[in-house]
């Protein structure tokens, strides 16, 4: 786990007192093949538990340790504060993406969600 993602008083043993939803999030989140992406919704329908936000609320407190990236807005816009970092990650996979037109703010990419979205295949055995 990154430091940016745990809280400030944070103390030794905290990323072992993770609550049991935040480690079935994140560990969605690990599933994801690089160069595919889930919204916030799907990981909360996959786990069949939560929503978006809850799900989006998890990676904010707790997703540096993975790829969070990979979990994302369903319109394919790229996380505020985080696109340039994520943008790199997803040239680097060759995630598929939208070039931005002119009047895009920031002229930055999206996601084409229609190629990039990943709906988990086969559910992992013993997974749910």
């Amino acid at each position: 786990m990154s430091e940016e993602s745990l809280p400030r008083d944070a103390g030794p043993g905290y990323a072992d007192a993770l609550p049991e939803y935040a480690e079935r999030v994140l560990e969605v989140a690990e599933l994801i093949p690089p160069g595919r992406v889930m919204t916030y919704g799907d990981v909360a329908e996959w786990l069949q538990q939560g929503g978006p936000r809850q799900v989006g609320r998890v990676m904010a407190l707790y997703g540096g340790a993975v790829p969070w990236w990979r979990v994302v807005r369903a319109d394919g816009a790229l996380l505020p504060g985080h696109e340039l970092r994520a943008l790199d990650h997803y040239r680097a996979e060759g995630t598929p993406l939208k070039e931005a037109s002119r009047t895009a703010e920031g002229h930055l990419p999206r996601l084409d969600m229609r190629r990039a979205r990943w709906d988990g295949g086969e559910r992992a055995d013993g997974h749910t």
